[in-house]
């Protein structure tokens, strides 16, 4: 994805990942109203505690927040085009660990309905792309 033709894609792919976390983060706030999973903090805290069962309760709470915070800043920071490489890494590592988290806890079926592992692949495949387009990366890069 480094040639001309690729440019679009490449950011249509920035877009989707970050406008789907942000979603995710506005439906934990309640922001997508009657239409919302979780609907408010504490049943996400809920949720969290239930694909986390493996860990002590006060580190789920704590991924709850963690998640929470990277959710929010990679797709803020994606949309940027800002160090779009290490945040499309820390991206796709934050998707892997949910949908192995989900996997475990919740069996196969719940990460492939959500496209955990199609969101962790396409933060990969962004994160190894020669370069970027539309990207604040390419405006502050010594020439």
């Amino acid at each position: 994805m480094t040639n001309k033709k690729a440019s679009f894609p490449q950011l249509f792919l920035r877009l989707a990942i970050s406008v789907t976390m942000l979603s995710a983060v506005a439906d934990r706030f309640g922001g997508w109203g009657k239409n919302s999973t979780w609907g408010n903090w504490e049943n996400f805290e809920k949720y969290t505690r239930q694909i986390t069962s493996f860990l002590p309760e006060s580190l789920s709470i704590f991924s709850a927040y963690s998640a929470t915070f990277f959710e929010i800043l990679f797709p803020l920071m994606l949309v940027l085009g800002f160090k779009t490489r290490i945040v499309a890494y820390g991206t796709g590592f934050l998707l892997l660990i949910f949908a192995l988290s989900m996997t475990i806890c919740l069996g196969a079926k719940a990460p492939l309905d959500y496209s955990v592992w199609v969101g962790s692949a396409g933060a990969f495949l962004l994160a190894v792309q020669e370069k970027y387009s539309f990207t604040i990366d390419n405006l502050t890069k010594k020439i």
